[in-house]
């Protein structure tokens, strides 16, 4: 028996307004559209987007789910996600073992850029 890999699904209202912000904000590589379901991949992770009213599960109204993205310079990236109105949810933060920022998606996830301080940690994450 193998285990090959996980794919983490987020599910959507709006299901136009999260292909747009996976597509074309944060550049996710599409590997399947399904019509009411795509799939993307970013590094070694997989991602899926659902349309609400056809998936197995229903959007709710607050989401106890986050989606963590490596990325090599975070304040580059909150200068990239402003410019393009992603609304803020909190930092820049600075800890001693991160740094990252926190926005909100169309449907209320958050998701988060992060580059760890530790660059064995980091690279962990490259490969």
């Amino acid at each position: 028996m193998k285990q090959y890999s996980n794919i983490t699904f987020f599910y959507y209202d709006d299901f136009a307004a999260a292909e747009d912000f996976y597509e074309n904000i944060f550049h996710l590589e599409l590997v399947q559209d399904q019509g009411g379901c795509k799939l993307y991949r970013q590094g070694k992770c997989y991602f899926g987007i659902v349309d609400g009213s056809h998936g197995t599960l229903k959007p709710q109204p607050k989401n106890a789910c986050m989606l963590t993205i490596i990325v090599d310079d975070v304040m580059e990236w909150y200068e990239y996600l402003t410019s393009k109105g992603v609304k803020v949810m909190g930092g820049p933060n600075h800890t001693p073992f991160v740094d990252n920022v926190f926005y909100y998606d169309p449907g209320g996830y958050i998701v988060e850029t992060q580059t760890f301080k530790d660059p064995a940690v980091q690279k962990a994450f490259q490969e």
